[in-house]
C-alpha cells in the first residue's frame, strides 16, 4: 500500500502460537496426506489471528508470498502455526507464518513450510483503513 510504512521496534519478530489443529479424514488427498490447500487456509487463519492483535477491524488477505512445502502433513499429525508480525504500515501489516507438525505416535516436531502475508485492516465503506487510528485513539 503506498501509505504503508515500515516500522522497526519491540515485539515485531516474537513468534507466538495462533493457532493449533489435529488433521482429520477429511483433510487427506489420494496419498493419504493433507491437501495443501488445507495448510494454506491454516495459515490465512493464522494471518488473521495476527493482524487482530494489532486492531479489532476486518481484516482481508492482500497477498501471500511464496509457499514451499518441505514436508508432508500426515492424517493425526498436529499442525501448529506460529505467527509474527514484520512490519507495521499504515492500512496493513506483514505477518510471517511458520508451520510445524507435530507427528502422531512419534511426537516428532517437522518444519512444513513458512509464509509472508499482508493483510489489510478494511473500514465500514468496504475500503483499506488507516487501523494506526483506532491503536492511538485508545492509548490517549
Amino acid at each position: 500500500m503506498p501509505n504503508d510504512v515500515t516500522h522497526e521496534g519491540e515485539g515485531l519478530t516474537d513468534r507466538k502460537l495462533a493457532l493449533r489443529v489435529v488433521t482429520m479424514p477429511r483433510d487427506t488427498n489420494p496419498y493419504g496426506t493433507i491437501f495443501g490447500g488445507v495448510i494454506l487456509s491454516y495459515i490465512d487463519q493464522a494471518g488473521l489471528v495476527e493482524a487482530l492483535r494489532h486492531a479489532t477491524y476486518s481484516w482481508v488477505t492482500a497477498s501471500i508470498e511464496r509457499v514451499d512445502f518441505k514436508a508432508p502433513v500426515m492424517l493425526g499429525d498436529v499442525v501448529t502455526l506460529y505467527t509474527h508480525t514484520t512490519r507495521l504500515g499504515t492500512t496493513s501489516v506483514s505477518v510471517a507464518v511458520e508451520v510445524e507438525a507435530e507427528r502422531r505416535g512419534s511426537g516428532e516436531t517437522v518444519g512444513v513450510t513458512t509464509a509472508t502475508l499482508t493483510m489489510v485492516a478494511i473500514g465500514d465503506n468496504g475500503k483499506p483503513t488507516p487501523f494506526r487510528d483506532l491503536i492511538n485513539a485508545s492509548q490517549r
